[in-house]
This record gives structure tokens, sequence and C-alpha cells, in this order.
């Protein structure tokens, strides 16, 4: 199964990568419009996703981090922050073999600065 990351209205400039066995991975830089990214993972039987991208808390919470600024390879950002997406929350319908499922994430905080911490959807979850 893929995911894709939709980032809506990033910071120009800064630089965006997913996070892969804890570095950053495929790091680019935002311009004017928005920024995805798509990332495999691992559907098991019972739900669970897993793979090089997939995080976890305790025995359901799974995510994937969005690594932001200086934590994306930038060493000149201002930024050094990571979004967490969670995953473990895809309706289960939405779940098959072979599916690219899709969600669209905010790109900016209340104060214009690039979006970190657990950041919400805009829109559910689709598949495409």
């Amino acid at each position: 199964m893929t995911l894709r990351l939709i980032i809506d209205d990033p910071v120009p400039g800064v630089r965006y990568s997913l996070q892969k066995d804890d570095l950053p991975f495929e790091p680019r830089t935002a311009g004017d419009g928005p920024i995805a990214f798509e990332l495999p993972v691992t559907l098991h039987p019972d739900g669970r996703m897993t793979g090089p991208f997939v995080r976890r808390e305790g025995t359901v919470r799974r995510f994937v981090y969005i690594r932001i600024g200086t934590s994306a390879g930038d060493h000149a950002s201002p930024w050094s922050r990571r979004a967490k997406i969670d995953i473990h929350d895809i309706p289960r319908a939405l779940l098959a073999p072979g599916a690219l499922l899709e969600v669209h994430l905010p790109g900016r905080g209340k104060d214009g600065s690039p979006a970190c911490a657990t950041v919400r959807p805009v829109a559910p979850w689709r598949p495409v």
C-alpha cells in the first residue's frame, strides 16, 4: 500500500523531507505550491501498518514524520521541527493491498511558521 502526504501551503524556501530510519529521506525545498511525499507501507491482515517510514507509540498508534528545516538537512534554517502524521486512524474500509491513499495536510501553523507536532489532516484520507 502507498500513502501520499500532500502539504498544502508549505512555507516557501523551507526544506521538508520524510523520515526514514531516523534520517531525512528525499528532502526538497518548498516553492509556492503544495509539496507531496509518497511512501510505501506494509499492510498486515490485522490492519497494522509497518515499514521503514512508520513509527509507533504503544500497541496501536502508528505515524510517520515529516522533517522540517534543519531536521530535513537545511542547516541554515531557523526551524528544526517534525510533523507527526497519524496513520493508525485511517478508516479500515480504505485499507487494501496495493491501494494508494491520499491526505491533505496544513502547511502552516497559526503563526505562519511550518506546521509541526501532531498535524491533523484538512480533509479525510481518500483512495486515489
